[in-house]
């Protein structure tokens, strides 16, 4: 123990000096903090233990049971639904409450109040793309279904039980670091919790670089590079020749003009990554050995510590559930009970869209709407900043939205008022959603289910235990008319405004195809029958693969379910080294790079963690992607290229094309220019990487560095260097800091049921639960998920606590 209160203190002193977020932000009493009684000594001692055999806890109604396994996922037995959302509260905030408040404060935009100023920025950002606004709302929505409104006040009463019971010796390490205290817990910051994971799943857009695309290059270029549907190779969620619902009314297309100026490069708003994705799917029993359905769902999310999930049983006469929840949020999000199952991933559909404003003056207090000046809303936002007086940003509310962008707050520039509409900003009450799933025992408990979902869009894959599996692109997606939300639109007009949503009967979903599985993993979720317009950032590999492997499964096992999650197949190596080697002057390569390229051509395209042949493949493609596009990286307009996919079709179809010569030179470049350019200029990286880490063994996975990132950025509370291969695009999709952040495979109404995630069920840095789980996770292993009876009697039990009043 003295051992390891030496390197934790050692590590501790070394992360105060290397914050990397919070680097300026306030140091804690250092008397305090390092007090052998209430300091982050306390943290290190193994405060999961079996010693509180019984809890009495205030506000519980009546007995009940929490039986913690061996790797400590509590099963919490309850007499009715009241007691069991309090003590999921409760015992989800004993694990992960640092984790709680900090992701809720993202969202509500009040970081400053803890770190300092270097944060108001960031928090100003937040409550002027509308997330508290989004989240005051669906709050109210909410309360009023007597459902949703207990759950989410008993989940904090349960929350609050746990923080009545602390003090400054059994606060969670990172409250000491940044000497804070939690808060009570308010139903509000569950639905804060929900519009965090509707940005991060949402919160992408290319409005800004489409439209100044469309003015660089014109329309016609612009549809040739970005087009809408890919003419070969389209292969969507729901099979293509599946007939669709006829459109609803439809709107009318007004005419519209692009933006007269171009859009500085600077992008207003820090923005989520467009790599999010996820796979899922599930086969029927006709293709797998024990003639049961299989479900498989692995959400590609940030790889970080604490994890995003914290898995859970949940039970009580009427409902038996277990699977990933989310930290702040009640019920279970991706999971199974005794009859079906269920999994989730991103729709990836615009929902996102920006206009102009025209204020008539100065004072903002009316803007244009079709040659009639409306009155504005004025909403005074007040942010609490650490060691310096509070600071107050007005936000100007239209019909369109929030003035997101206004001369009070833009970093380019230029002096452009923006407001923004998104489906984040209306009421919803998804939490409904996943309460009726939980307790769902067949396909219409599902859809009924699904009937609430609204933001963020997700595919819902289900299967059950009496045979049926099912697709669902479930949201509330905008009635569009085309081209609309593509690009930035003006806002004076009131025929660019949202007109209608599809009708949720017409979201695009399917039940027991003849083909005998359903999937999603990104992609386009119709082909071009599909009566509505939409539009989105699709996946165009990871599903092909996926299909692919799928087709020849005819006896499938969870085995076999468990090997695709894990599979490496780089697809898009396969059709862009098509590209690359013809083109490629090999009589100029040096001998370091023909050994490369030799590496390249005895390769079986898996990006496996000890190959080294992708290490050469990926730095190759992405300097190749680098000279193509170099009109897209020059000037300051904000533009972004072509993504991989859409690269390798433009090349096939236009070998000729203009972009290829680089027209800053005096000389015409070619396609072999190109090509060989970008490979010797990956040759050097991949030098340089060596010349860097000499002991280091030269892998893809030592050169990827996938690493499991502590939510403040402290490098002393993350896990670099993780031994696992995939990459971005492959259905492993691990990269350098995203991945699967969960994996389950279940066979409903059967004992089959596995999973993992790369983190540990302790949110404390000096727990052994802390990462616990991220060396099997890397190497693809999986554990059994025990649904367990109230009284069941079981090897992997670590200890049970009886609960009561």
């Amino acid at each position: 123990m003295r051992l390891i209160k030496f390197i934790l203190s050692l590590i501790i002193t070394v992360g105060l000096i290397i914050i990397y977020q919070f680097k300026t932000g306030p140091l804690p009493p250092l008397g305090k903090f390092f007090s052998p009684f209430e300091g982050f000594w306390k943290n290190a001692e193994k405060i999961e233990s079996p010693e509180n055999q019984n809890l009495q806890l205030p506000g519980l109604t009546g007995k009940a049971r929490i039986v913690y396994d061996d790797r400590l996922v509590p099963h919490i037995f309850a007499d009715n639904e009241e007691d069991l959302y309090f003590l999921q509260g409760y015992v989800t905030a004993q694990h992960r409450l640092w984790q709680m408040d900090m992701q809720v404060r993202v969202a509500e935009g009040r970081l400053a109040e803890i770190i300092g100023p270097t944060l108001l920025q960031r928090d100003i950002e937040a409550r002027r793309l509308g997330l508290k606004l989004g989240a005051m709302r669906s709050l109210e929505m909410m309360k009023r279904d007597k459902k949703s409104a207990m759950i989410i006040n008993r989940y904090s009463a349960g929350v609050n039980a746990w923080i009545n019971r602390l003090d400054q010796a059994s606060l969670p390490l990172e409250y000491k670091l940044l000497d804070f205290k939690p808060e009570p817990w308010q139903p509000v910051k569950t639905a804060l919790l929900l519009k965090y994971m509707a940005n991060m799943l949402t919160g992408y857009d290319n409005d800004f670089e489409n439209t100044n695309a469309v003015k660089l290059f014109g329309v016609s270029e612009f549809n040739r590079l970005f087009p809408e549907f890919p003419d070969t190779l389209l292969d969507p969620i729901i099979p293509i020749g599946t007939p669709f619902y006829p459109a609803a009314l439809q709107p009318d297309t007004p005419s519209v003009n692009i933006l007269k100026n171009y859009i500085t490069k600077v992008y207003p708003f820090e923005r989520p990554d467009a790599g999010y994705g996820s796979n899922n799917w599930a086969v029927s029993g006709s293709r797998t050995a024990s003639g049961k359905t299989l479900l498989s769902n692995d959400p590609h999310l940030g790889l970080n510590l604490p994890s995003i999930w914290f898995e859970i049983q949940l039970e009580c006469p009427g409902m038996s559930v277990y699977g990933a929840s989310i930290p702040g949020a009640p019920c279970v999000i991706s999971g199974f009970n005794d009859s079906i199952a269920w999994g989730i991933t991103n729709a990836s559909e615009d929902v996102k869209d920006w206009y102009t404003v025209q204020f008539k003056d100065k004072t903002r207090k009316f803007y244009r709407m079709d040659n009639v000046w409306k009155p504005t809303r004025m909403m005074p936002e007040v942010f609490k900043v650490r060691g310096g007086k509070d600071v107050i940003d007005t936000i100007i509310h239209t019909e369109h939205g929030p003035v997101a962008l206004d001369e009070k707050f833009n970093k380019g520039p230029e002096t452009i008022n923006m407001a923004l509409r998104w489906t984040a900003h209306d009421p919803s009450n998804e939490l409904l959603t996943f309460y009726e799933l939980n307790k769902g025992a067949d396909y219409f408990d599902y859809t009924q289910a699904l009937s609430h979902y609204w933001c963020p869009g997700q595919n819902f894959v289900f299967a059950s235990a009496t045979g049926d599996i099912a697709i669902w692109h479930q949201g509330k997606f905008v009635n569009r008319w085309p081209q609309q939300g593509r690009f930035i639109m003006d806002g004076s007009r009131s025929d660019t405004k949202w007109q209608g949503f599809i009708p949720q009967e017409h979201n695009p979903h399917i039940l027991n195809p003849e083909r005998g599985w359903v999937s999603s993993a990104n992609q386009h979720p119709t082909d071009q029958t599909f009566p509505y317009y939409y539009s989105g950032i699709f996946e165009y590999f990871r599903n092909r693969r996926i299909n692919e492997v799928l087709a020849t499964l005819n006896k499938a096992t969870a085995t076999d379910m468990m090997e695709l999650q894990n599979d490496n197949f780089n697809l898009c190596a396969k059709e862009a080294l098509q590209i690359l080697i013809p083109h490629l002057l090999q009589h100029r390569l040096s001998a370091p790079e023909k050994s490369a390229l030799n590496y390249i051509k005895n390769w079986n395209l898996f990006n496996d963690p000890n190959e080294i042949a992708p290490i050469y493949f990926e730095c190759w493609w992405d300097q190749f992607r680098v000279e193509l596009w170099d009109e897209f990286a020059s000037g300051d307009r904000l533009l972004v290229e072509p993504g991989s996919f859409q690269t390798i079709r433009f090349i096939e179809k236009y070998p000729g094309s203009d972009f290829i010569d680089n027209k800053t030179t005096a000389t015409t470049e070619n396609l072999d220019y190109l090509v060989t350019t970008a490979f010797h200029k990956a040759i050097k990286e991949t030098e340089k990487w060596k010349n860097s880490n000499p002991q280091t063994s030269f892998t893809w996975a030592n050169f990827k560095n996938t690493t499991v990132t502590h939510l403040s950025q402290q490098a002393a509370f993350s896990v670099p260097g993780v031994q696992t291969g995939g990459n971005a695009g492959i259905v492993n999709a691990t990269s350098h800091k995203k991945g699967a952040s969960w994996r389950m495979v279940v066979s409903p109404g059967t004992d089959e049921a596995y999973g993992i995630y790369p983190g540990g069920q302790s949110g404390n840095p000096g727990s052994k639960y802390y990462a616990n789980f991220i060396e099997d996770w890397a190497k693809g292993k999986y554990f059994k998920l025990l649904l367990l009876k109230p009284d069941q009697q079981h090897d992997r039990i670590l200890f049970v606590q009886q609960v009561e009043p």
